[in-house]
């Protein structure tokens, strides 16, 4: 059985606007992250009209240390455009499935399709390099606050 670490919290009010580091953040079930822009709705930057289970999103660190590793570049976690990075978590086995981030309880959605946007806004080419590796759109099942350091496990 795997056990995995939540390593940095981002949120963002808007589309566009600048991801920023959070030292702890509060899920709320059914609605998302306090102040996060999926929370706050469509007319403050969600990325799409269409109905989507988004209400955080997680992304691996052992993709970023893929990317510097095997293509040279550099990305940093508040660069990946996704709410929570983690470690040791096997982010595709987990669609449909519940697990713990912390005491909050999460239901994987489906997994992050990677789009042109992120070479836009990196000013990098890693579109293609995501592909199957961007991340795991999620419902908050139980909320609560949670922080770095925070164990993630099944449920």
């Amino acid at each position: 059985m795997w056990q995995g670490q939540l390593l940095s919290i981002h949120t963002t009010p808007e589309a566009r606007a600048p991801m920023v580091e959070q030292d702890a953040a509060e899920l709320i079930a059914g609605v998302g992250i306090r102040g996060d822009r999926y929370a706050i709705g469509i007319d403050t930057g969600t990325y799409s009209p269409q109905p989507d289970v988004r209400e955080v999103t997680l992304f691996e660190v052992e993709t970023l240390e893929a990317l510097a590793r095997d293509h040279a570049i550099s990305l940093a976690a508040v660069e990946h455009r996704r709410n929570l990075t983690t470690r040791d978590v096997p982010l595709n086995h987990l669609v449909g499935r519940r697990f713990h981030v912390g005491a909050v309880l999460l239901e994987g959605g489906r997994l992050n399709y990677p789009c042109r946007y992120i070479d836009m806004i990196t000013k990098k080419t890693i579109c293609d390099l995501l592909e199957h590796r961007s991340g795991l759109n999620c419902r908050i099942i139980t909320g609560g606050v949670i922080r770095p350091g925070d164990s993630i496990r099944l449920a």
